[in-house]
């Protein structure tokens, strides 16, 4: 089972991005000189779930500004809107808790090991 945490925007709602895309958004972080391919793996896995990290608070905020715009009864946001921005941040947050925990469960694992 993989779980990957990406931006949610308009262009991420609708599909999964592959995995090279994670690179080109730290900024070209981990691009050999004169290859053409960018490594995720070059890109430090502190980067990369720091970025996600980011990614699922942008989301929650969002999800909150829509629960009180829609609040506060403005017209522009919809019901649909709110819910389906709610969930996205509740899943974005619960796979963040998992890699969390699967990260956890590796460092016990580890420190646990006899020389």
């Amino acid at each position: 089972m993989e779980l990957r945490l990406t931006p949610l925007t308009s262009a991420t709602s609708t599909a999964m991005r592959p995995a090279a895309s994670l690179t080109q958004n730290l900024g070209g972080v981990g691009q050999m000189p004169g290859a053409g391919t960018p490594r995720v793996a070059d890109a430090g896995f502190g980067e990369a779930f720091r970025t996600a990290l980011h990614n699922v608070s942008a989301a929650q905020n969002e999800a909150s500004r829509l629960q009180t715009e829609l609040q506060m009864g403005n017209p522009n946001v919809s019901l649909e809107q709110t819910m389906l921005s709610m969930q996205k941040a509740q899943i974005g947050f619960q796979a963040a808790l998992h890699v969390r925990n699967r990260m956890m469960q590796a460092y016990t694992d580890v420190m646990n090991m006899q020389v």
